[in-house]
């Protein structure tokens, strides 16, 4: 596995003007650059563009799929034991276990039946992930995520019954719509629930979503390039 110079030189220049713009975003809101996290969104982007931005030291990736991410990254972590892969797509409870084992954070908890699946591998595998609870900001009825009105009894139950260890919230706003409000209300529920870490904000509006408060913004297209089309999963 190895990146062209051409190759890796294009995978430098964007993640370092990435970097620059997260760390003027943070500064105009008084904020450390250390603070905030870039996650590389790397699915459906080809092998070559994943190794350039890994050359240039970037660590932490998102992947929206199982199968696509257990065919990727196991590999890679032999030559970069550092890395940190969230799962930042819908998860469906039969892979749970799967994802437990390939994924160190997974962010989109969204539903009582996938906290118990959850629960059970973290049992099974006697380890735990930290997890983020996906919430539906803009209320949409074809999205995933808990509505921010049951989002405090989802908490409660995630931690009192099913002991996990909730340690932030992520939102997907609608695409048109400004990502301030949705960032700001995710950072009301969050403190109300004690949580530090909020991910919203991707590649069109993630220095607005880092003044109103994010920590983790989820960086895609800027970073690599447009996607190339994806093959169905099994």
């Amino acid at each position: 596995m190895h990146a062209g110079t051409e190759q890796a030189g294009a995978g430098q220049s964007h993640l370092a003007a990435i970097q620059a713009r997260i760390a003027a975003a943070a500064a105009r809101a008084g904020r450390s650059p250390a603070d905030i996290t870039l996650i590389a969104v790397s699915k459906v982007q080809p092998a070559h563009r994943i190794e350039a931005v890994l050359a240039d030291g970037q660590r932490v990736f998102g992947e929206n799929y199982v199968q696509e991410a257990a065919g990727r990254w196991p590999a890679y972590r032999e030559i970069y034991p550092d890395l940190e892969i969230h799962l930042i797509g819908a998860l469906q409870s039969n892979k749970a276990l799967d994802a437990v084992k390939l994924f160190d954070v997974i962010q989109t908890l969204d539903r009582p039946k996938l906290a118990a699946a959850l629960a059970r591998a973290f049992e099974r595998l006697g380890l735990t992930r930290p997890l983020y609870v996906e919430v539906n900001t803009g209320g949409e009825a074809q999205k995933a995520g808990i509505r921010p009105e049951e989002l405090d009894p989802f908490i409660a139950h995630c931690r009192r019954d099913l002991g996990l260890p909730i340690e932030g919230l992520m939102a997907i706003p609608p695409s048109d719509d400004d990502v301030a409000p949705h960032t700001a209300l995710l950072g009301r529920l969050a403190a109300r629930n004690g949580l530090g870490r909020l991910s919203i904000g991707m590649s069109a509006d993630f220095e607005t979503a880092i003044r109103f408060g994010a920590t983790h913004v989820r960086i895609g297209s800027a970073l690599f390039g447009e996607r190339q089309p994806r093959k169905a999963e099994a």
